[in-house]
């Protein structure tokens, strides 16, 4: 028919003859690739890869520590940071580990008497002498000094010997660790195997053959005191040669020591015997 519409006219803007159907279906390769796109993980800044390091580094040697930690309470301390620096310097070393059933008690309340009395009711720190101890820094008097023996056995045996802030808190860190892994007794037998008494002297049994001719296990309560007043400075003091100061200090000791065994402030030790 002439002028007639075609099956493929268009009709108010429509074209009529195309089929509408679903739109194309992509293969699945393509949407596997699409879909497993991700975005890119934004890079962190140079402070933000430094402290991961630095917290990366403190948990490894937090974890170590309490390794060590955990070892010592059942193996003998090797060594200690004191004597490996005084041996470079030429001190030599000099020390045998010894149990503490073979370290005299005359020895063991000589060294409560003289550094620590309150060391088997405190749990590491005596915040008492602490007390007196930065009361009389301020005021310029002569201290012993607050730190307990589980303190200096953390010192001694984890630390460097040099002074700083620092180090006092790895100290307080290690103090209540050792605190709560070992017995009170294994504190004592550590500190009285690393605790320097004398030059290149480290322990008992080798200051007690060193100063006394005999071993740890034979010590009388005088000798005893004398090697306990040399703890804190043993590099200077001498219990065979002992200057008037000295002297006086060993016989508060002595006297000390008997309170200790009348009063059973070394119990927490002598029960690990």
């Amino acid at each position: 028919m002439a002028g007639g519409a075609s099956d493929s006219s268009v009709s108010g803007g429509v074209k009529v003859g195309a089929p509408e159907g679903p739109p194309p279906i992509m293969p699945p390769s393509t949407r596997r690739v699409r879909a497993g796109r991700k975005r890119p993980k934004p890079q962190r800044s140079w402070p933000a890869r430094i402290m991961r390091a630095l917290l990366s580094v403190v948990l490894v040697l937090m974890a170590f520590s309490l390794f060590l930690v955990a070892l010592y309470r059942f193996v003998p301390v090797p060594v200690t940071w004191l004597m490996v620096e005084r041996a470079i310097a030429g001190d030599g070393l000099r020390r045998d580990w010894v149990r503490l059933d073979q370290i005299s008690p005359n020895l063991v309340r000589a060294v409560i008497a003289a550094e620590d009395a309150k060391f088997c009711s405190h749990h590491g720190f005596d915040w008492e002498a602490i007390e007196d101890a930065m009361e009389a820094n301020e005021e310029g008097r002569p201290t012993r000094g607050g730190s307990t023996i589980s303190q200096q056995t953390a010192k001694n045996v984890f630390l460097w010997p040099a002074r700083s802030w620092v180090r006092k808190g790895f100290e307080a860190g290690f103090t209540v660790a050792i605190e709560a892994a070992w017995p009170k007794h294994r504190i004592m037998e550590v500190y009285l195997n690393v605790a320097e008494f004398g030059i290149g002297t480290y322990g008992i049994e080798a200051a007690a053959r060193r100063y006394l001719g005999r071993d740890a296990r034979s010590m009388t309560p005088r000798q005893a005191a004398a090697i306990a007043a040399v703890l804190p400075s043993p590099r200077k003091w001498d219990p065979n040669n002992p200057t008037r100061r000295v002297a006086r200090r060993i016989a508060r000791i002595e006297r000390g020591a008997r309170v200790v065994k009348n009063e059973g402030l070394d119990t927490c030790v002598q029960a690990g015997r």
